[in-house]
Parts: C-alpha cells; sequence; structure tokens
C-alpha cells in the first residue's frame, strides 16, 4: 500500500512539473493595466471645498474629466488647504507616492517651489503662478479675455451706469481681470464705471454678499466679482439687480439676477499633460492658455440678455479667436487719464501679468502692499 502511494506521489508530481513547463511559454494575452503597469499617481492641492461653486468647483470638473479619458491613473484631492499650508500637504503627498502633484492656488507657490527642490524627481504643476523649476510649470488661462466680453454685457444691460465689482485680493491676476471687463464695459458705454470693493477672500460667501450689498446700496445696478461662492450674485438677486458670476456658471444660485459668467474647463488642458507626462514628453513651461484653447470661455446666456448684446459679444469673441486683436491694445489710459499703451500696440505678457494700476473708468484704489 505504501508502495503504491509513493507511485501516485511522483505520477502527480511529474504531471504539474509538465503543466509548469507548458506555461513557460510565451504569453499571448496582453497583462492589465493592474498586472503590468502601475498606475501614475496624480494628487491636486484645493484652497476650497469642492463643492464652493467657485474656483475648485471647476478644477474638480477638471479632474473628474481627467480620469474619465487618461486610463493607469490615480488621482487624489486634499481640499480646503490654506495657502501657508500647500508645502507641508504636498510634502505628505510626495511620501504617499504621487509623481505629479497640481497645487491650484496662487499662495502656494513658494511652498512648492520648496518642495519641489527636496524632490527633483516628483513634477509639480502650480495654477497661477510665475515661478518655475526643472520639474515646476506653471499653468493658467487667459481669463482677462473671457472678462472682457462679459462686460460688453454689463456696459450693454446697466441703467445707472455703476457697475459693482466684488474684488478679491490686490494682486496682478485680479487687478488684471477688473481693467479687463472695465475695457469691455466701456467699449460699449463710455460714460459707465466699475466700482471696486476689496474683500481678501477667495471664499467668504458672507463678507463676498455684504461687499455687493455695499455697491448696491452704491447705486450699482449689475454685480461681478472674482470670488469662488455666489454670495455676490445672491445678493444682487435679493436687490432685483443683475449679476455676472465666476469660475462657473453659477445660475442655478440666483436665477432672475445672472447675465452669464466667465468660466474655466480645466479637462482639456489636465488630459493634455498628464498624456505628456506618461509619455515623456513634458517639461516645465509657462503656460497661458487663451480662449481659443478652450480652458477659458463664457457660461450660457440668460434669457435676459438681449439678441443684440449676445451679437455684440459673438463678434468681439471671433476677433479674439482669430488672434489678431486682444483685449490690451492700445490706446489704453489709467485713472489719470495718461496714455499707459499706446495707440496700436499690444501689452506684453510681462506687463499683463505684472499689472498694479488701474484703467479709466475704475473707480477705486489698489492697496499698497503690507
Amino acid at each position: 500500500m505504501l508502495k503504491l502511494r509513493r507511485v501516485a506521489f511522483w505520477v502527480l508530481l511529474i504531471f504539474i512539473l509538465t503543466l509548469g513547463l507548458m506555461g513557460c511559454g510565451k504569453s499571448t494575452t496582453q497583462p492589465t493595466a493592474s498586472e503590468g503597469k502601475e498606475k501614475l499617481k496624480v494628487a491636486f492641492i484645493y484652497i476650497g471645498p469642492v463643492g464652493d461653486a467657485g474656483w475648485t468647483y471647476a478644477h474638480e470638473q477638471g479632474r473628474k474629466y481627467l480620469e474619465q479619458h487618461v486610463p493607469d491613473i490615480e488621482t487624489k484631492i486634499v481640499e480646503k488647504v490654506p495657502e501657508v499650508d500647500g508645502e507641508k500637504v504636498a510634502t505628505q503627498l510626495v511620501q504617499e507616492g504621487y509623481k505629479v502633484i497640481f497645487a491650484t492656488s496662487f499662495g502656494y507657490m513658494d511652498g512648492i517651489i520648496n518642495v519641489a527642490k527636496k524632490y527633483p524627481n516628483i513634477i509639480f504643476l502650480h495654477c497661477s503662478g510665475y515661478k518655475t523649476a526643472p520639474n515646476v510649470g506653471t499653468y493658467f488661462g487667459r481669463m482677462y479675455q473671457a472678462r472682457y466680453l462679459s462686460g460688453i454685457v454689463a456696459g450693454k444691460m446697466t441703467k445707472t451706469n455703476k457697475i459693482g465689482y466684488v474684488a478679491a485680493f490686490p494682486i496682478p491676476e485680479v487687478v488684471r481681470g477688473i481693467n479687463a471687463f472695465t475695457l469691455g464695459v466701456r467699449a460699449v458705454n463710455p460714460k459707465a464705471t466699475v466700482n471696486v470693493v476689496w474683500t481678501n477672500t477667495w471664499l467668504n460667501p458672507a463678507l463676498e454678499k455684504d461687499a455687493a450689498k455695499s455697491l448696491l446700496e452704491q447705486g450699482c445696478d449689475i454685480i461681478t466679482q472674482h470670488q469662488d461662492s455666489p454670495g455676490p450674485m445672491q445678493a444682487a438677486e435679493e436687490k432685483g439687480a443683475y449679476g455676472i458670476g465666476y469660475n462657473s456658471d453659477m445660475s442655478k444660485y440666483a436665477p432672475k439676477a445672472f447675465l452669464t459668467a466667465p468660466v474655466w474647463n480645466w479637462g482639456p488642458y489636465y488630459v493634455k499633460v498628464i498624456n505628456e507626462i506618461k509619455e515623456g514628453k513634458w517639461k516645465s513651461s509657462q503656460y497661458w492658455g487663451p480662449m481659443s484653447d478652450g480652458i477659458v470661455g463664457l457660461a450660457p446666456f440668460s434669457k435676459a440678455v438681449p439678441e443684440d448684446v449676445r451679437k455684440l459679444v459673438e463678434e468681439k469673441k471671433q476677433l479674439i479667436l482669430s488672434g489678431k486683436w486682444d483685449v490690451f491694445t492700445g490706446p489704453i489710459k489709467d485713472q489719470k487719464g495718461e496714455i499707459r499703451v499706446k495707440d496700436g500696440e499690444r501689452m506684453t505678457d510681462q506687463a499683463m501679468l505684472s499689472f498694479d494700476w488701474f484703467v479709466e473708468g475704475v473707480q477705486g484704489t489698489i492697496p499698497a502692499k503690507k
């Protein structure tokens, strides 16, 4: 009996070895992503909550678009990160194995540069900043183009010729937006003024709503903004005035007030840059995409916007898309009436990125840096 068991053992062993040798041949099937290819780990650092209806919400829609269109990636978000904590959070993400990190607020810039020096093999993309490194690129869109178009709408539709602008922080990006909007307003209504109130916030709905109320009390009948919340729009609706949103289509938060909004469309950019990284083609650069790239645009008009105003906006939009003309083309005067950009001249990117003065038609001042 023992002898028979030994024979059976050896027969079984030979059978198993034979199967193993057969399996050593070349596979006829391709490995799946989970078996043969490590997923690229991509992280996003957000200044606000994904439900802010504004800046962070727009980036989150871009991340979701990225996941839908690029295989073999794993993404993570860290929301509500104060700008002073950007460096700490970025370091933590690197230690968790993330190879690409998008930092989506201006104030993260110096912290990202610091982390990038310590981790040269990690790629960092910083939104709206201007400092780069071999492994740090910047990205933004020419939102001033869409701002100008929304200014045309406001200039044509104001009755009091006083338009309110709830401004965030006195940095070049915000100043540039105010100026572009004002140039759009004044192109169709030279009598109108744009009245600026600063909140020094990106997301504080109550404070931003109160700032809009103060402008409405001063006689402004259209409100626009540079913050992430729909607070200013809601103040306009409660007053029976009009509003122009920002970042995303905010119409559902103030349906009677809403006219349109300059909006972000980050998805195609995120797909493009991640594909470049995966293919080994990425290089540090300063991307500042125009409206023709699709990164910025206008939300659909509400029913309140007349057809003649829509046509004016479309005509100017096509001119911008053609590249034959851009918003900051002279002659442009400052608040004192002095020519800052000569007739026919176009401001350089460097000049636009360092805006520290208001154009003619803006009522307000730029606070001095502390």
